[in-house]
């Protein structure tokens, strides 16, 4: 990922983070009802910069999932603290 973190590149790594949620059922079940959102919302609102945050964020607030993503993803979690900060603002 560049040094800068654009809001495209933002939103491409929170949908990938989205994606590995979920296939992780226990914790997507659980970003749902922390959020507030149902699945079918969520498909709705799923490029809204606001609910790509709320994944961010869910992430970064679980170290073990955060770890598993990255090493998945092959992304470094500074990159997910940069696209969250370019999401959900300062």
């Amino acid at each position: 990922m560049p040094a800068r973190m654009t809001p495209e590149t933002a939103e491409t790594l929170a949908l990938q983070a989205l994606g590995h949620l979920a296939g992780a059922q226990e914790d997507f079940d659980r970003f749902l009802t922390i959020s507030g959102l149902d699945a079918a919302s969520l498909r709705t609102r799923a490029a809204e910069p606001e609910v790509l945050g709320a994944v961010l964020d869910f992430l970064l607030r679980n170290e073990a999932l955060l770890v598993d993503f990255c090493e998945t993803a092959s992304v470094p979690a500074k990159d997910v603290h940069m696209a969250h900060h370019v999401l959900a603002g300062p």
